[in-house]
C-alpha cells in the first residue's frame, strides 16, 4: 500500500487526487504538513544548517567529520545526535590528528565547538588544527602529495589484481562536485583569525574544581564535571530547541579526548577487575540522552587497547552509536612487512548506526588502509602487492601470502603461497 504525499493548492486538485487514486487503487492518504502563512501550501522542508546536509538513506541530518572518505564509508557523514568512538592508535598520534579535522571542520562551517581534554589545554589543541585547503589550491596539492608518492612501477597497470578493479571506487581525493566536507593540509596550521571568529567552549579538568549539579553514583568527579558542563552549554544557548526565538539554528560539535584513561580519574585502564568499571558506561549513557534531544555531534577517542577488561568494551561499543579503530604500524612487526609498506596503519569500521530504520548498509570496503602524506591524511584501499612480477622471489611471495592471510576474509583469501597460480 503506497502513501501519496502531495503539495496541493486547493480543494479541486485535492479531489481530482482521491479520484485518480481510487482509479488506481491505491489509498489518498496525504501527509499533512505544516501550511504557510497566507498561502495554501503543504510541503515540510527540513531544517537548513551550513555543514550539514540530510542523508539520502534514512532523511537523518548529517555533518562531515572533516575526513570525506570517511563520511563515505560512514554512509555519508557523522548524523546529529550521535557518538563516534575513535579507538585511539597505540602512541595516539593519528586518533589525535582526525580529532582536529573533526573540529577544523566545525570551525569552517561556523559551528560552535566544544573541546574536553585532561592532558591538554583546548586553547592549545585549536592552535594545532590544520589549515583548509582552498578550492582553487586543494585539486593541485592534491595531485602534488600523489605525484610524490607514487613510485616507479605505480603507473602499470599490470602491477594491479585484476579482482581490485572490479570493487567499487572510494574518493580519496578532492571533487569538484561535492561540497560536503572539506580537506585540510597537515603541514600548515589554521590561520588565527579563523579560530578568534569562532565560538567554542574549553573543558580543561585540572582547571574544573568547583562542585556539580548532577548527582549520579559511580561516577567519577571528572565525569560527573564534564556532563554538568555539556549539559550547561547545550541548554543555556538553546541547542535542545528550548529558544525558539532563536530563529539561527547551529551545530554543536562536542570533542572529548582520550575519555577513559587514568587522568580522568577512572581505573578501568589500570585493572581488570576495577571498582569504577560502571562510570564509563553511565558517563556514555547520560551524554547519549543529551545528544539525542539536542542538535549536536560527538567525537570521543579513547584509549580501548589498554582496557583489560574485555566486557567494559563491548558495553562502550553498545553505548555508542559508530566506532572506528585505528591500527598504527608505528612499533609492530607490520612495520617491517613489505605488504605494508605504502600505509601507516589499518582503519577498522567496527559499527555502523542503525538509525530510523532496522538495519544499515555496510559498505563493501572492507581492507581499509590509511596514511599520512606531506599535506593529506587519505583512506585508502588495502592493495596487495603484486605477486605477477618476475622481480618478486619466490621467497617473497611465500612471505607476502603469510601475511595476507592476517587480512582476513577481505585480501589475500586466494592468495595461499603455495600454487602456481596466486590468483
Amino acid at each position: 500500500m503506497a502513501a501519496v504525499a502531495t503539495c496541493g493548492t486547493g480543494a479541486g486538485s485535492t479531489g481530482s487526487i482521491a479520484a485518480a487514486a481510487s482509479k488506481n487503487n491505491v489509498t489518498s492518504f496525504q501527509r499533512k504538513g505544516p501550511r504557510a502563512s497566507g498561502t495554501d501550501s503543504g510541503c515540510s522542508r527540513l531544517v537548513s544548517i551550513a555543514g550539514t546536509r540530510p542523508s539520502v538513506r534514512n532523511g537523518q541530518l548529517l555533518v562531515s567529520t572533516g575526513l570525506p572518505a570517511l563520511d563515505q564509508l560512514l554512509g555519508g557523514g557523522l548524523a546529529v545526535g550521535t557518538v563516534l568512538l575513535i579507538e585511539e592508535d597505540k602512541y595516539n598520534i593519528y586518533s589525535s590528528l582526525v580529532f582536529k579535522y573533526f573540529l577544523a571542520e566545525g570551525i569552517i562551517n561556523g559551528h560552535t565547538l566544544l573541546v574536553a581534554s585532561v592532558k591538554e589545554d583546548p586553547a592549545d589543541i585549536l592552535q594545532e588544527l590544520p589549515a583548509p585547503l582552498l578550492d582553487d589550491n586543494c585539486k593541485k596539492d592534491f595531485d602534488e602529495d600523489v605525484c610524490n608518492d607514487k613510485t616507479p612501477d605505480s603507473n602499470i597497470k599490470m602491477k594491479i589484481a585484476w579482482r581490485y578493479q572490479l570493487l567499487p571506487k572510494m574518493e580519496s581525493g578532492p571533487v569538484s562536485s561535492s561540497r560536503f566536507g572539506h580537506y585540510y593540509d597537515a603541514s600548515k596550521r589554521m590561520p588565527q583569525e579563523l579560530i578568534e571568529a569562532s565560538k567554542w567552549h574549553g573543558f580543561f579538568f585540572p582547571e574544573k574544581l568547583s562542585s556539580t549539579n548532577i548527582e549520579s553514583c559511580s561516577l567519577t568527579h571528572g565525569y560527573r564535571k564534564l556532563l554538568q558542563f555539556i549539559q550547561n552549554v547545550i541548554y543555556e544557548e538553546g541547542f535542545d530547541g528550548s529558544s525558539p526565538q532563536k530563529k539561527q539554528k547551529n551545530i554543536l560539535r562536542i570533542g572529548i579526548q582520550s575519555l577513559g584513561s587514568p587522568l580522568w580519574g577512572d581505573d578501568i585502564c589500570c585493572t581488570e577487575n576495577c571498582d569504577n568499571s560502571h562510570s564509563l558506561t553511565k558517563f556514555l549513557y547520560v551524554l547519549r540522552g543529551l545528544l539525542r534531544t539536542s542538535l549536536s555531534a560527538c567525537i570521543i577517542t579513547m584509549p580501548t587497547h589498554l582496557i583489560q577488561n574485555k566486557a567494559v568494551i563491548a558495553r562502550v561499543t553498545n553505548l555508542s552509536d559508530t566506532v572506528v579503530g585505528l591500527e598504527s604500524f608505528i612499533g609492530s612487526e607490520r612495520e617491517t612487512n613489505p605488504l605494508y609498506k605504502d600505509y601507516h596503519g589499518l582503519i577498522h569500521i567496527r559499527q555502523i548506526p542503525r538509525l530510523n530504520n532496522l538495519i544499515y548498509d555496510v559498505s563493501d570496503v572492507k581492507d581499509l588502509a590509511f596514511k599520512l602524506k606531506r599535506k593529506l591524511f587519505t583512506i585508502e584501499r588495502l592493495h596487495l602487492p603484486p605477486d605477477l612480477s618476475d622481480t618478486v622471489s619466490r621467497s617473497s611471495k611465500q612471505d607476502l601470502a603469510e601475511s595476507s592471510k592476517l587480512l582476513g576474509p577481505g585480501c589475500g583469501m586466494m592468495a595461499g603461497g603455495k600454487k602456481h597460480l596466486d590468483f
